[in-house]
């Protein structure tokens, strides 16, 4: 997939609410062929159970969780 498609496709992941936070650095994300679990690893690192992660290490669900994370309002310090 060339990556200005991969980037569209997580732009509409997040768009359209396709990613849950479940806990502990990880996320459901409802793609167009299943839903996925995006991992971070404790150093930061994301991966996917995708096949596409698998053969390319990354995917559009990783790119998606980049993004959601980015936009995602920060907590307030209290």
């Amino acid at each position: 997939m060339p990556l200005d498609v991969m980037v569209e496709k997580a732009f509409r992941l997040v768009r359209d609410g396709k990613i849950e936070e479940i806990g502990e650095g990880r996320f459901n994300v409802v793609g167009d062929h299943g839903t996925y679990t995006v991992q971070m690893s404790p150093i930061g690192r994301l991966t996917c159970n995708c096949q596409g992660f698998s053969r390319r290490k990354m995917c559009s669900h990783v790119a998606a969780v980049i993004i959601y994370r980015d936009l995602k309002p920060s907590k307030p310090i209290s």
